[in-house]
């Protein structure tokens, strides 16, 4: 039987960033030095696939300290955590190797300025996320005050409004961002922003190549987790984008294939903590049903690196 055409548009850039993959090696060469468990205070990334194959060589992922012994290596995520964390950890007398993405850091070094220079903050982000809590726990209680959305910022109660600094988390929607900003800087215009917007480069980089393949397309998939901050964004742009049909996918096995009845053109990304096998997993099952024009759409080139911390460098 004939297969129907389609044109599929992979998105470029796509999948792992700089952050996650140097998360990723943080836990493998923490189980090449010390031998396993090691143990990683939640989800080194949010992606069940990359969880897995670390739980598989020996990591042994945990929500709290708490649960770890004193006596094994414990590794800190990718999305921060507040800076009680690494207190209790030396307070045990722990080895501890913090993988909070570099950029992520550069938030919290950007909040602890602005509480230097007597500024309240205000965080643009979602409750409850890892990357919201680590970065809001890095001052005091009440020294972070949170909006989600720009009609939140009408009920802010500040200190002084003279007085204000915002920030962001490095994964939000970057055209859903500038609204909230330009909430808040209507209502404190002496609000201090970031030198250099907090949403990182790979944030920035998928959206726009989502923004690149939306309107050609008739259905947009996203192939990441659905607790990932980032690939979430990414089916919400496509959408907005005027994409008729955008879905997000952990892989190939979730794939809805009724909704996809009918397509001709098909765009494809993945979030920032999704690999490359699971991206080429979703094109076969394509291949497997479709005769496959492959295009891919390049916006940016990325050749960014973090280095892994000192600890994991150094042989003895």
């Amino acid at each position: 039987m004939q297969k129907p055409p389609l044109t599929l548009y992979l998105a470029a850039p796509r999948g792992f960033c700089a952050g996650v993959d140097r998360a990723i090696k943080i836990v493998e060469m923490a189980l090449q030095k010390w031998g396993a468990p090691v143990f990683v205070r939640h989800e080194i990334v949010h992606n069940k696939f990359v969880v897995d194959a670390l739980r598989e060589q020996g990591a042994v992922f945990v929500e709290e300290l708490e649960e770890c012994p004193d006596d094994r290596p414990v590794i800190f995520s990718a999305h921060g955590v507040p800076k009680a964390v690494p207190a209790e950890a030396a307070r045990r007398e722990m080895i501890y190797v913090d993988a909070t993405c570099p950029l992520v850091s550069k938030v919290h070094i950007e909040a602890e300025r602005h509480h230097q220079n007597g500024l309240q903050m205000v965080m643009i982000g979602h409750a409850g996320h890892p990357e919201t809590i680590g970065t809001m726990g890095q001052l005091p209680d009440g020294e972070v005050l949170l909006v989600e959305t720009a009609d939140d910022v009408a009920d802010l109660d500040v200190r002084d409004p003279a007085k204000l600094a915002f920030i962001t988390q490095t994964t939000l929607s970057v055209d859903d961002t500038a609204g909230i900003v330009a909430a808040l800087k209507a209502r404190f215009p002496a609000i201090v922003g970031p030198h250099k917007e907090d949403i990182c480069y790979a944030t920035t980089n998928r959206q726009a190549s989502v923004k690149a393949i939306a309107p050609n397309v008739d259905a947009m998939l996203v192939i990441g987790a659905p607790n990932s901050s980032n690939s979430r964004r990414l089916v919400e742009v496509a959408s907005a984008e005027g994409c008729k049909y955008s879905q997000l996918v952990q892989r190939a096995a979730e794939i809805d294939w009724r909704a996809l009845e009918g397509i001709r053109a098909l765009g494809l990304t993945a979030g920032a903590s999704a690999p490359e096998v699971l991206i080429n997993e979703v094109i076969d099952a394509f291949r497997d049903r479709f005769d496959v024009t492959l295009e891919i759409v390049e916006t940016a080139k990325e050749n960014v690196e973090f280095k892994v911390p000192r600890v994991l460098r150094e042989t003895a």
